[in-house]
């Protein structure tokens, strides 16, 4: 862990740098400006339709009496509204994610790389294209994973613990790829995603635990949410843009170091064979 804990250091460090604090404008311009797009064309219509479907299987009633046992009879009126913000945050993290692995983690790359291991070889052992698939392939089973534990927001610690977890997968996964596509080879990179797998984890899910706050906040105050959405959605884009950047930092520190390490266990085997 002592790894995990300097590499933390250094990414804090490099957080408040001025380049660092400038990389977040355009993933979160990107995100803010997509994500307005599609509320605009089609929130309007997602929320009537799932308010059909509530009259139609006669929800409101059942979810009513839950919530009411649950002393939750608050969220009543606004539970349609509420589950569809729900329904849509997965997706606003996995574009956030795509857009910081576009736009700003080959600058997280060059300023880790650069300033700090000058002496690495790269080996590009990934691509754009792997690093999007890579996203992509990841964020489907993020979202299946997260319409499963939707249920227990009804129960926001539990809830929480459940989110940190499935956030801290996510990102070990594709920050992990990210952070050594240009410096690894691919023989490389599967070999310290295999062998610093718990490591990788323990940054994923300390970033998940930050991660899962605009969630939780959301259904904390759930009658604000819905009130002030639109200035909730941009704050809450623009702290998980924050969230990806260190943690893509925190990553980078960690995964080069760990390849400069194998780099050079690997020369010293090979000097005591010869």
């Amino acid at each position: 862990m002592r790894a995990v804990l300097n590499a933390y250091g250094r990414a804090l460090l490099s957080q408040f740098h001025g380049k660092m604090l400038l990389l977040s404008i355009a993933p979160f311009l990107l995100s803010a400006a997509l994500w307005a797009l599609l509320l605009w064309l089609g929130l309007q219509p997602m929320l009537d339709w799932m308010h059909t479907q509530y009259v139609d299987y006669e929800l409101f009633r059942s979810t009513g009496e839950w919530l009411e046992k649950l002393g939750l009879d608050t969220l009543r009126a606004v539970i349609v509204p509420l589950v569809a913000l729900l329904l849509l945050l997965p997706l606003m993290i996995i574009t956030a994610l795509v857009f910081i692995g576009v736009a700003a983690m080959p600058f997280i790359v060059r300023h880790v790389g650069g300033r700090h291991f000058p002496q690495l070889e790269k080996k590009r052992g990934g691509s754009l294209l792997g690093s999007v698939g890579q996203a992509l392939a990841a964020g489907i089973i993020f979202v299946v994973c997260w319409l499963c534990i939707l249920p227990l927001y009804i129960f926001p610690p539990l809830a929480g613990i459940a989110t940190v977890l499935l956030w801290g997968w996510l990102t070990s996964r594709v920050m992990s790829y990210d952070a050594l596509a240009d410096y690894a080879s691919a023989e490389e990179l599967k070999t310290l995603q295999r062998e610093r797998r718990w490591g990788l984890l323990a940054i994923g899910v300390v970033s998940g635990l930050a991660g899962s706050l605009p969630s939780l906040a959301w259904v904390g105050g759930a009658a604000a949410a819905i009130a002030f959405f639109p200035v909730l959605l941009a704050a809450s884009i623009w702290i998980y843009v924050l969230i990806f950047i260190f943690t893509g930092l925190w990553f980078e520190y960690y995964c080069l170091e760990a390849l400069a390490q194998l780099r050079h266990a690997k020369f010293e085997e090979r000097i005591q064979i010869e």
